[in-house]
């Protein structure tokens, strides 16, 4: 057993009951063979099933920090919860649906002790996915999101480890609408990426359909990207351009190529593109100004409606130093 530091694993739970006391159970086996003095804080972001009695059935005897909170507040809201609860020396972000490997975590604090700040797991593969998410993703990361410091790694997820300097960064950050693959990269430090084969759900399907990854993408964006705006600037003057030679052309065939000047149809053509291009300009400036409106409300990021705190960590007071590792 290798021991000398604290390890704290979140695991955000959204109707998981059909098998989130087996797999606490299973985490609880394989992190303890890492270190003695390990917690596991579970986040109940607002479950309409059985989760919340399987987890405190569980946590009479895992050392479980439990968090229920109010209403369902999104995957980013309860990792977040899980941080700011987390009192180790690291801490591992995973679902508990299985399909983040477990034997990943053994590497994971590998790199961690060899240095590292954060490490985080990347698909090997999108093969179990549709062409339409594979594209989509590869339009979010290549596309839309900018290249540098802060680019978001392709591929890559939630299943990570954090030191404890990087969650106290993420818990420093005020920000409401939290886009957390994008605040992971901001804050920097030194990072490393592992190659994980995604296993298939224990049970039940996904619980981001398709539009609530748009929304999630929307956020990514308007969050930590100008782009948009910068598009639609770039769209607006190539317009205006475009429609100057357009003007300059049916005046030079009036004058001198006795050409008469097009009706209707053409005028109609030009009024709909330009309303288009006007109302998607509006929707987008819309997006960022509903989130300043979101932020300067400054309203709690979540609610927690009930608390059960058996983590050893808790009753020492203190989290272990970096230096331990």
């Amino acid at each position: 057993m290798r021991s000398g530091f604290a390890l704290s694993c979140i695991v955000p739970v959204f109707n998981e009951g059909a098998q989130v006391a087996q797999f606490l159970e299973s985490l609880h086996r394989k992190a303890a063979t890492l270190t003695s003095e390990l917690e596991i804080v579970v986040v109940n972001d607002g479950s309409m099933d059985n989760s919340a009695a399987e987890i405190a059935r569980v946590a009479e005897r895992l050392p479980i920090h439990y968090l229920e909170l109010s209403r369902n507040f999104g995957k980013e809201i309860a990792i977040q919860a899980g941080l700011d609860a987390a009192q180790g020396d690291c801490a591992i972000i995973l679902d508990a649906d299985f399909q983040h490997p477990l034997e990943a975590i053994d590497l994971m604090i590998d790199r961690w002790r060899g240095g590292a700040d954060m490490v985080y797991a990347v698909k090997a593969n999108r093969k179990s996915e549709g062409w339409p998410h594979r594209v989509a993703a590869i339009l979010f990361y290549r596309l839309m999101i900018p290249k540098g410091a802060t680019r978001i790694p392709t591929n890559a997820g939630d299943f990570r480890l954090l030191d404890r300097k990087i969650v106290d960064a993420l818990r420093a950050m005020p920000e409401r609408n939290r886009f957390m693959k994008g605040m992971y990269a901001w804050v920097g430090f030194r990072s490393e990426a592992i190659e994980v084969e995604v296993d298939p759900r224990a049970s039940g399907k996904s619980k981001y359909k398709p539009l609530k990854l748009v929304g999630l993408a929307a956020t990514g964006i308007t969050a930590f990207s100008n782009r948009p705006l910068r598009i639609v600037t770039g769209a607006g003057l190539a317009i205006s351009v475009a429609s100057f030679c357009m003007g300059t052309w049916i005046v030079f065939e009036k004058l001198f190529l006795n050409q008469p000047i097009p009706g209707f149809a053409t005028l109609a053509a030009a009024i709909f593109f330009l309303a288009g291009i006007q109302l998607v300009a509006i929707g987008i400036v819309g997006e960022y100004v509903a989130r300043i409106f979101e932020e300067v409300k400054q309203r709690p990021q979540y609610i927690v409606a009930n608390e059960i705190d058996r983590s050893p960590l808790a009753r020492s007071g203190v989290a272990h130093s970096r230096e331990t590792k």
